[in-house]
Order: C-alpha cells, then sequence, then structure tokens
C-alpha cells in the first residue's frame, strides 16, 4: 500500500506550470514537517517533502495557497530518477490525491490574502450555519429549531 498524509506549513507560494502536450495544470510546492522531539527535549530536525497536484486541485492551490499556510495533504509516494550533468539525480515527490487548508491564512484590508472559499477548501470553511451549533445551544442562548434543552435527568447515565 502506498498511501500518506502529511501536515505542514508551505515554504514558498505554490510554482504552477502547464504539461506541453494537455496543457493540464500541474502545482508544485514544499512544506515542512517539524520531526518533534527526543526523549531528552532534543529538535529532531524538520523534514521537506516536495509536493505535486494537478488538474483543478492544482489551480486552487496556486490561488489560495501562499508561503506559510498550513495545510494537509493525503496521497502517494513516488519515486524517480534523471540524469544531470552525467551524475544521476534521484527524486522522491508526493503527489497530492486531496489538499485541505488548515488555516485561514492572513486577510488583507482588500478581502484578499489567502482565504479560500468553503468548496476549495474541502468543506472547511470559516462560515457556519447560524441554525448549527457554535456559540449557541444550551449555554448560548437560543436553541436551533427542531431541537430542545436537555436537563441531568434526560441523559441515561
Amino acid at each position: 500500500m502506498n498511501s500518506v498524509s502529511l501536515i505542514g506549513r508551505l515554504t514558498r507560494d505554490p510554482d504552477i506550470r502547464y504539461a506541453a502536450e494537455t496543457q493540464r495544470p500541474v502545482a508544485r510546492f514544499a512544506i515542512a514537517i517539524d520531526r518533534g522531539k527526543d526523549r531528552n527535549g532534543n529538535d529532531l530536525g524538520t523534514d521537506f517533502p516536495t509536493i505535486v497536484c494537478f488538474g483543478k486541485q492544482a489551480e486552487l492551490v496556486e490561488r489560495y495557497m501562499k508561503k506559510g499556510r498550513l495545510v494537509g495533504i493525503q496521497g502517494r509516494i513516488q519515486t524517480g530518477k534523471y540524469e544531470k550533468n552525467g551524475q544521476t539525480i534521484y527524486t522522491v515527490d508526493v503527489l497530492a490525491d486531496r489538499v485541505e487548508f488548515l488555516d485561514r491564512g492572513d486577510r488583507s484590508e482588500n478581502g484578499e490574502g489567502g482565504f479560500a472559499p468553503r468548496a476549495a477548501q474541502g468543506g472547511y470553511g470559516a462560515q457556519q450555519d447560524p441554525g448549527y451549533g457554535g456559540s449557541r445551544g444550551a449555554s448560548g442562548g437560543e436553541i436551533p429549531g427542531g431541537f430542545t434543552q436537555l436537563t441531568d435527568d434526560d441523559i441515561p447515565f
């Protein structure tokens, strides 16, 4: 099985190019993933895998992702090699099947600055349905339609 899930921050803005034959968008970027600390509290370093995504996802990545943004990646690892100046160069890339925007990014005064709409984020948006959860409920005042407030006597355990 070849499956990988990663969470990290972009090290630079994504680079998008278009395949020569198909004009299919291809986005490349790297993320920084902290390895954590050892038992003595020493830093174990950081990894910087290269992420590649294609098509509509590549266009969304280019449009909404900027350096420093926190993202979640699901995909697979692909290795390759090529020749450069007589030397063989080996590559390891993560081909992303799914890219999740995990933070909102900075908003500038003109409303831009990397915040993607809910659909572009795969369901993780800043907007919240006013009739669902959030700050309302038993502790916040109004109870959404179709729900009733519970008391301790209503809970069976």
